[in-house]
């Protein structure tokens, strides 16, 4: 079974036992999350959600909060002397999914 989730403003497509990189989502003692946002399930037949599909869920395991990699912002004025460097590192939660529930 295969589903849509929209989580921090983007889409994922997912199916149980995958593990993905999300933005951060709850806090050091949530263990566990679900996701009510789902825009379409797939079990041999799509359902698509006007914009989700109601009653249904996605259940994930947090397996553990980080940050992700550096990204370097430079910024620069040709001919004034003007150059910035900054890095940037966005907090991240890694998360599997355990199990794909339909409406009922």
């Amino acid at each position: 079974m295969i589903a849509l989730i929209k989580t921090g403003g983007k889409q994922y497509k997912v199916k149980a036992g995958d593990k993905l990189t999300i933005e951060k989502i709850g806090d050091a003692d949530t263990k566990e999350i679900i996701f009510d946002e789902i825009l379409m399930i797939s079990d041999g037949k799509p359902v698509f959600g006007a914009p989700f599909i109601k009653g249904a869920s996605v259940k994930a395991k947090i397996l553990e909060q980080k940050r992700d990699k550096k990204i370097i912002v430079f910024k620069k004025n040709r001919r004034k002397k003007y150059r910035r460097t900054a890095g940037h590192r966005q907090y991240c939660t890694v998360v599997e999914i355990t199990k794909i529930s339909t409406a009922a």
